[in-house]
Order: structure tokens, then C-alpha cells, then sequence
């Protein structure tokens, strides 16, 4: 098969797979598993009642440097939101020892992996993932963020009340 023919058939899967996230949007958010630059494995499950930006970004992307000062201005004018962020890098051969620099002045971690079906590249990077404290999918878009636009998009859902523990867990947990 020729090159052409291999990459015109590579970039209609993306599309298609990235048009298939997006009617995701208003759905319950697939779990997924992310491993941080330190090693630590966080879960979809393990964040309950949080608000949960899953960004994927590339070191090359201005915009996605741009969206990392956003988020971090956003994270350190709100200390004691429920809101987590992380950035997980689309470059799998980059060196993990070469993020640490940028990992020291970020308060949100940076992951290295991320398994889980519809957390993809949508349209290019940054793309950003928004799930609400139900865990329920409320943004799924590529294009990078400025902080009064994720201020927009992360208040409403940082004011509504976390859902409540059924009752079997407030006794399990006693």
C-alpha cells in the first residue's frame, strides 16, 4: 500500500474515533488508569466527587505550555478546590527524567500513560477532558484553554455539591 494511502486511512481513524468521544459528552466518563511521572497509578474510581481535567499535551505545543500557566494560575487561586488536573504527554519515546524540571513547578502531576478507551488525541493537542463530580462527562474538546475560559467551564461544576455516599458505604465506613 503506498505511504499516502497509509496515512489518508491513519487520519479518517482519528477522526472517527475523536467524532465518537465527543458524542460522549453528557455520558457517564469511561474509567480509565493513568500512571504519574512518579510512578503512581490513579484511577477514574479513585477521584470520586472530584472535578477531573484529564488534558493530553505535547512538549513541542506552545498552546499546551500556554493552558499548563492557566491551570496552574487557576489551581493556586482556588488552594482548596476539589478540582484535579492531570496532564498526561502524547510523546511516548520523550524521557520521563527530562519533565521533572517542569513537574517541580506545577501543582498538578504529570503522567507519563494513560489506558482507558476514549481519552484519545481529539483534532490535535492540548485536548482536555471535563468530568463533574457524578463522573459524568461534561467536555471533551481539543484547543487550549486561557484561564477565564476554564474558569467558566470548572466553576459551575466545582459549586455543585458532591453527590452523596449510598448507604451502604456511609455504614461500611464506620
Amino acid at each position: 500500500m503506498k505511504a499516502w494511502k497509509i496515512i489518508s486511512l491513519a487520519a479518517a481513524l482519528a477522526l472517527a474515533a475523536g467524532a465518537a468521544q465527543a458524542t460522549d459528552v453528557g455520558k457517564p466518563a469511561r474509567d480509565f488508569k493513568l500512571t504519574t511521572l512518579d510512578g503512581q497509578t490513579v484511577r477514574l474510581a479513585d477521584l470520586k466527587g472530584k472535578v477531573v481535567v484529564v488534558n493530553r499535551w505535547a512538549t513541542w505545543c506552545t498552546p499546551c505550555k500556554a493552558e499548563m500557566v492557566a491551570f496552574e494560575n487557576y489551581l493556586r487561586t482556588h488552594p482548596r478546590s476539589d478540582l484535579k488536573i492531570y496532564a498526561v504527554t502524547v510523546e511516548l519515546e520523550f524521557p520521563a527524567s527530562k519533565l521533572k524540571p517542569l513537574q517541580g513547578a506545577l501543582s498538578y502531576p504529570l503522567a507519563t500513560s494513560i489506558a482507558g478507551w476514549g481519552y484519545k488525541i481529539m483534532g490535535g493537542v492540548p485536548t482536555s477532558y471535563v468530568i463533574d463530580r457524578k463522573g459524568v462527562l461534561r467536555y471533551a474538546d481539543s484547543g487550549a484553554f486561557d484561564l477565564e475560559s476554564f474558569s467558566e467551564l470548572v466553576d459551575p461544576l466545582l459549586a455543585e455539591p458532591a453527590p452523596a455516599e449510598p448507604a451502604a458505604q456511609q455504614v461500611a465506613a464506620r
